[in-house]
């Protein structure tokens, strides 16, 4: 495998824990505030006082650990790059003693141009990852795969999540799709409350199962969620998103969840060939 070329909106309080609607929302978000109050009693909310938010908002029948890792290619090297991605990366995932999944593998449509997205699952949480770790450093493929594309980069970054409780599970699906990546950056003490608002909230985006999956970071820029949806194109991304604005509650999870955010961000995403998120 040769190388490639080298070529030079107002505050929130922090840690609510869950939110209570008192009176009608401002903005015409909920047309019957009321009502929502009423239904709020009913729904389990957690307490941020009794544990730390990782034991609180992720599944507790699991011990799976994500990694995301984002690579920002060299532009003339992405042919190359992905090439070198599917033809070794399979090979290493086909060891059953390697305690680690390939979730999907993407290249950004719209975002950040030039730039391959990859999720892994590692099952049984972080011992699994330091296996991983150790068996990787033992294998020449690997080193020698890390080797070649280092040449291809500009930069990387990855961080460690944990999946919410209340969302999807990936698992594999057939395509074609498309696939978007909506990242939010949040106040730093609000994380249950985001979570107890899209606990309510997901049953709205599941009809059309473009749910895929929402992760939370552990290790690496904390504070900051990652919501995965499946579309088969940008017109049913459209209309799904719409379509969510018509069901009675999900303006209320919307304008409870926005004064939470710093920044968001959304990229469109095609898989690579060897995606099991096709």
């Amino acid at each position: 495998m040769s190388p490639c070329p080298h070529v030079p909106l107002s505050p929130c309080p922090l840690a609510r824990g869950s939110i209570t609607s008192t009176g009608a929302a401002p903005g015409g978000y909920s047309r019957d505030a009321e009502g929502s109050w009423f239904r709020s009693l009913f729904v389990h909310k957690v307490d941020p006082r009794k544990d730390a938010h990782s034991n609180l908002l992720s599944k507790k029948e699991t011990s799976n650990l994500y990694k995301i890792q984002f690579h920002n290619v060299k532009p003339e090297c992405l042919e190359a790059y992905n090439k070198l991605t599917e033809e070794v990366l399979p090979k290493l995932h086909s060891d059953p003693d390697y305690p680690c999944d390939l979730v999907g593998n993407w290249n950004t449509w719209y975002g950040e141009q030039d730039q391959a997205v990859h999720l892994w699952r590692f099952s049984g949480g972080y011992p699994a990852l330091m296996d991983c770790m150790n068996k990787l450093r033992q294998n020449k493929e690997y080193l020698d795969f890390r080797k070649e594309r280092s040449r291809m980069l500009l930069s990387r970054r990855n961080q460690l999540l944990l999946e919410f409780s209340f969302w999807n599970e990936p698992q594999p699906r057939q395509g074609p799709n498309i696939y978007e990546l909506r990242t939010y950056k949040l106040k730093p003490g609000t994380m249950i409350e985001w979570g107890n608002n899209w606990a309510r909230a997901i049953k709205y985006r599941q009809e059309n199962q473009e749910a895929v999956g929402g992760f939370f970071s552990q290790i690496g820029e904390l504070y900051v969620v990652h919501h995965l949806w499946a579309y088969r194109d940008l017109q049913s991304r459209e209309e799904t998103r719409n379509a969510a604005w018509r069901k009675r509650g999900w303006d209320e999870n919307v304008y409870y969840t926005v004064p939470l955010i710093r920044t968001m961000e959304s990229r469109i995403m095609i898989p690579l060939k060897i995606s099991p998120l096709q």
